[in-house]
């Protein structure tokens, strides 16, 4: 079936490109209509008390979003003018002001001091602006939007909400360089390590194919987060370029073998196909091991790259042929030497000094594990966005001018007594951090009669017998100081209602502490797992595994130890994902020098000789793979204002290089030393499995006993003259072509 295939699409090169390059049409249309989603704390548990919290304020307060809008040295008269104009604003449920509470007649000296320091501080004042739809949706960053047009320089608009705005814009506007540089650093990486000038471009070409069936196809996902936006495409590129290396110099192997090149491909198309689908199940299981996060951030960005991984593999296989065949001139044309140096020298001092190597790979975990363990993690968002912000400038100002660093929301009954709220609210208030309280309550207890309230701010503060609670607090979101200032006002609250929910910020951000905690143990451990599983199939050894994986996992706790020694806070999201990327990406390094040492080994060498082979023959897979990898991640965290991807990518970028170097220096050693018990604990390790015999039908054996009864001893069914001999459908037999490195 596949050799049918195979020859199929290599006699049409020009129809099968033209038809994906038509297929980039509904692929691009799914792009654009994909919804980019840049709340990172929407994808927590749906079960958690602070989700469960934002869903009340969506459903029945309509508060699903809240901003703080600061205007600083206006008269009275421009504020009250403008959170009339902002109450008219689409997306827009809510504005509030003292005007909407008192009156903007009454000076500010005879405004009640609950008010006057919630609502006033020196020159400057504060409104509350709610909106209709969740704090990423369109339509709330359309209606900051149009906030922001219609205020004035002296008017600074804060809240996540604004953050999430602000992010998206630098998004759209570094994507295209982010993707531009990941091509212009690979198509270097590929012009010093590949044979010819006019290749790199090909291989381009048919993997930006696949990234773009990747993001049209993420339209069947509904939507993707902004992280996986900005990293997916270069790390496809990244990581399935082998693919095509591979599949381009088996048809070199097999091109002098035929007079018809496009025979070539269709056997180097059978190849492929047979040892990708094989080879790339590592790289998928990694991706997929993100996919048992509980925060589903993980699912997201997992089924994505899994998808690309797929997607790859199908494009090298169906596209790629064509388009080397179609360009083969060119490419021949275009050759020149590659640059990569030879490594011989050096892997015959590696094999000298084996014993000594192997004992430094041991010593290297020690500090290699306590660094990683060590390493500073930041979780809130905005530490990792440009400080010059308009919203940091903001959130900065909330801070400095009215202390509001962090914003509490609480949910409780409504029926509880008067007596009951001003216990709660007088405790809340004697909690250290904590610098006012905005309750229904607390408005009457200021002297304000019920129905001198506005109904807006009751149906804000009141609904389906909910009543709601705004707690500011001076303590930053994401660290232990709200973390302890939660647990406080939970003890305080729950006596007088065991079912209230506290969320907002600073709870979510303590739900995200606790939650990627847990995922990143949980998605490390079955990563080796599937990975360590995967290998001991492939080799069918307990040994191999462990080696292997061992290896690789050094690699990744070199690369986050590197944070520890250099004093770099990595975000949150940064440890799981490079557990799991660069476990997957590049555990086949480690794989390709095994699978050759082996080779070699059955080919009667011994151990010293054989992996001398194994590693000369890999080092430049090796260097290309890792080379290729560490360019296209690498030219992210240059472009990149948001600190949070260019931390992901920079430690992509370095992992593909800690891990290219272990398996160039330290692989071969250990590999040398450890062979005797690869040998007691693998099946056929250094002998060729026997053939397996499948049992003749029923149809064959009656075949075989008719044609035992008249032998043929003349014309075209008689046998070959020769037993070595061999007939095929392409003429004589062929010495099978060796199997390339790459």
């Amino acid at each position: 079936m596949v050799e049918k295939i195979a020859r199929g699409l290599t006699r049409k090169p020009k129809l099968v490109a033209a038809a994906a390059l038509l297929l980039l049409i509904p692929s691009l249309l799914g792009y654009v209509a994909t919804r980019v989603n840049y709340d990172i704390l929407s994808y927590l548990p749906q079960d958690l008390p602070s989700s469960q919290g934002e869903k009340l304020l969506e459903d029945p307060f309509q508060m699903a979003a809240t901003s703080m809008l600061i205007v600083d040295g206006m008269p009275a008269g421009y504020s009250d003018q403008l959170v009339n104009e902002i109450k008219q604003v689409d997306g827009v449920s809510n504005a509030i002001w003292v005007s909407n509470l008192v009156g903007v007649q009454i000076p500010t000296d005879m405004i009640p001091a609950s008010f006057r320091d919630m609502f006033f501080s020196g020159q400057a004042t504060m409104m509350i602006i709610q909106y209709e739809n969740p704090g990423a949706s369109d339509e709330t960053m359309d209606a900051i939007s149009e906030i922001r047009s219609i205020c004035n320089e002296k008017c600074f608009l804060a809240g996540f909400s604004v953050v999430i705005k602000d992010t998206r814009d630098i998004m759209d506007r570094e994507l295209p360089l982010f993707v531009g540089l990941a091509v212009l650093l690979a198509l270097a990486a590929m012009s010093l390590c590949l044979e010819s000038t006019v290749l790199p471009f090909v291989f381009i070409a048919s993997i930006g194919i696949a990234v773009v069936y990747n993001f049209g196809t993420n339209l069947l996902l509904g939507q993707i987060s902004y992280i996986t936006k900005a990293i997916a495409a270069v790390l496809q590129l990244g990581v399935t370029m082998d693919y095509s290396i591979f599949l381009y110099h088996r048809y070199m192997a097999e091109r002098p073998l035929y007079d018809d090149e496009r025979d070539a491909m269709a056997k180097a198309i059978v190849a492929a196909f047979r040892s990708l689908s094989g080879s790339s199940v590592t790289t998928i299981a990694g991706f997929l091991a993100l996919c048992f996060m509980r925060m589903t951030l993980g699912l997201d960005i997992g089924i994505v790259m899994a998808k690309g991984v797929v997607l790859g593999i199908v494009t090298v296989i169906f596209v790629l042929p064509s388009l080397v065949l179609i360009f083969d001139k060119q490419i021949d044309k275009h050759k020149h030497k590659t640059l990569i140096p030879s490594f011989h020298k050096v892997n015959d001092f590696l094999i000298r000094r084996r014993v000594p190597l192997a004992i430094l790979t041991l010593l290297l975990a020690l500090p290699a594990f306590y660094a990683s363990n060590h390493a500073e993690i930041y979780y809130k968002l905005d530490e990792s966005l440009p400080r010059d912000l308009p919203s940091i400038v903001s959130n900065e100002k909330l801070k400095d001018d009215f202390d509001m660093a962090t914003s509490h929301f609480i949910v409780l009954r409504d029926d509880l007594t008067a007596a009951q709220m001003s216990a709660i609210e007088t405790s809340l208030k004697d909690l250290d951090g904590i610098t006012s309280v905005l309750s229904y309550h607390s408005m009457l207890g200021s002297g304000i009669p019920d129905f001198f309230i506005p109904s807006a701010v009751k149906d804000m503060l009141k609904q389906d017998g909910y009543q709601l609670m705004m707690v500011n607090s001076s303590y930053d979101p994401a660290t232990d100081e709200v973390s302890d200032q939660l647990d406080a006002m939970s003890a305080i609250l729950e006596p007088y209602d065991p079912n209230v929910m506290i969320t907002g910020e600073g709870a979510m951000y303590r739900d995200l502490i606790d939650t990627t905690s847990v995922d990143f143990k949980v998605t490390n451990y079955i990563s080796i797992a599937a990975i360590f599983v995967i290998v001991s199939i492939v080799f069918q050894s307990i040994s191999i595994p462990v080696v292997l994986v061992a290896m690789i996992e050094l690699a990744i706790l070199i690369n986050q130890g590197c944070c520890y020694f250099t004093g770099t806070q990595v975000p949150f999201i940064a440890p799981t994902l490079i557990s799991c990327i660069q476990l997957g990406a590049t555990v086949d390094y480690a794989i390709l020098m095994t699978s050759r040492f082996q080779e070699e080994l059955r080919a009667g060498k011994d151990r010293k000789e054989a992996i001398r082979i194994a590693a000369n023959t890999s080092d430049a897979s090796i260097i290309t793979s890792a080379l290729v990898l560490f360019c296209a991640t690498l030219g992210v965290s240059f472009v990149s204002s948001i600190d949070l991807i260019g931390a992901i990518c920079i430690m992509l970028a370095r992992g593909a290089v800690i891990s290219a170097i272990i398996c160039l220096f330290l692989m071969p050693a250990v590999l040398c030393v450890c062979e005797p018990i690869f040998n007691k604990t693998t099946r056929n390790w250094r002998t060729n499995p026997p053939p397996k015999v499948r049992k003749p039908s029923k149809k064959a054996k009656k075949a075989a006993e008719d044609d035992a009864e008249v032998p043929a001893t003349e014309g075209p069914d008689a046998a070959p003259d020769s037993p070595d001999e061999e007939r095929s459908p392409e003429g004589p037999a062929l010495e099978k072509a060796p199997l390339p490195t790459a």
